[in-house]
């Protein structure tokens, strides 16, 4: 599973629409508009104009609160400590910084906005009277207070909802990536499941028919009907081979019966294994000492195993004894044992990846497989255990 991290703060910020843009600006108006309605009026006009210049100034550089937080929020408090139009765009700066979350950058700029708001009621509004009680005072201390805390909670709160859309955002889009790693997985799974049913079934067909018709090609003692009875068999062959690659193609394309819940090889069929390869003239000896019928898993692997040796053996030992050995017990699982002389090499192609297979299903049953050569005999072993 992929470890979800915290998004960054910084990129948690969504990108503005120009909406987005106005409607803050029609809010920081509106804020402006009431500080300067709470005001008597009777300015000079000088002041009046500097209030007005100093508000619009901080209403422009503003715009660029995202970019340089601290800063736009440090310069706009400070105005607003001179001017009642820019307390909107200092309200908005703060708001802003408030949704970083960030304690070091949000305490200063809540005790410079506290002292701002401060100086402009003991020193800038002149609707106070000139001698305000200790009660007007208070009020105006906690008046200022709430709202700081009021301007700060609510950034704070953008900021989390901002932080979780982002984190669940990038969980749906961390869940989607595993769904699809996972189907890859799955795909990949079946194709090498597939192939290894094809290896299993194809090549002893294949091989079977290619030895059949490299041993027609040296006869030429045979009758008319013998070669038409070896023609034949070699064709019976080669419609078996067509009709299991059918099988397996009709599963790549989806309308077809998958070759796991088809009927499968099981141990009871390993006798008719062993005759068809006596037919097409090998020279086998098959001992089987099993003591009872190990379950369906375990003699489906016995099966393959023992299909896979014949196999080789076609291929690589034409015309060798193959010895088939199977002993055990339910108590002490099942030792397969092939062994063959080295022969005359077909030279009939193949990937090479029969025993790697092999040893892949041998290690899911729970077992082992492995092969040597003692002088020039070539021995195929596997031990199964008789439940997985």
């Amino acid at each position: 599973m992929y470890a979800v991290q915290q998004p960054a703060r910084e990129i948690n910020q969504p990108r503005l629409t120009l909406w987005g843009h106005v409607w803050r600006y029609l809010v920081a108006l509106g804020i402006s508009a009431l500080g300067m309605t709470s005001s008597d009026g009777g300015w000079p006009d000088w002041r009046f104009a500097m209030d007005i210049s100093v508000g619009v100034v901080c209403l422009v550089i503003v715009f660029w609160r995202r970019r340089w937080p601290m800063t736009i929020a440090a310069l706009t408090t400070l105005a607003g400590a001179f001017s009642l139009l820019a307390a909107g765009a200092s309200s908005l700066a703060l708001v802003s910084l408030a949704t970083r979350r960030r304690w070091r950058e949000i305490i200063p700029l809540a005790l410079l906005t506290f002292a701002s708001g401060m100086f402009w009621f003991t020193v800038m509004d002149t609707s106070a009277p000139a001698t305000s009680t200790f009660a007007v005072w208070g009020l105006n201390v906690g008046i200022n207070a709430v709202v700081v805390a009021a301007l700060i909670a609510w950034g704070m709160y953008i900021g989390s909802r901002r932080e979780l859309i982002a984190t669940l955002r990038q969980r749906a889009e961390t869940a989607e990536a595993e769904q699809s790693l996972r189907m890859a997985q799955a795909r990949e799974t079946e194709r090498r499941r597939i192939a290894r049913e094809m290896h299993d079934v194809l090549a002893h067909r294949i091989s079977h028919i290619s030895m059949q018709a490299g041993a027609l090609s040296y006869r030429e003692d045979l009758s008319a009907d013998q070669v038409r009875s070896e023609v034949g068999t070699i064709r019976d062959g080669a419609h078996r081979a067509l009709e299991d690659l059918r099988a397996v193609l009709g599963v790549l394309r989806g309308n077809g019966e998958d070759p796991e819940t088809a009927p499968q090889p099981t141990y009871a069929d390993l006798g008719r294994l062993v005759d068809e390869a006596r037919a097409g003239g090998m020279n086998i000896t098959f001992t089987d000492d099993v003591l009872g019928e190990p379950p369906e898993a375990i003699g489906r692997s016995i099966y393959r195993v023992v299909q896979e040796g014949i196999t080789n053996a076609r291929k690589h030992a034409r015309g060798a004894l193959l010895r088939i050995s199977l002993h055990g017990s339910e108590e002490h699982g099942i030792d397969v044992e092939l062994r063959n002389r080295l022969g005359f090499d077909s030279h009939t192609p193949g990937a090479g990846l029969g025993l790697v297979g092999l040893t892949e299903r041998v290690d899911l049953a729970g077992g082992h497989i492995g092969h040597r050569m003692e002088s020039d005999v070539f021995i195929l072993e596997a031990w199964l255990p008789w439940g997985q």
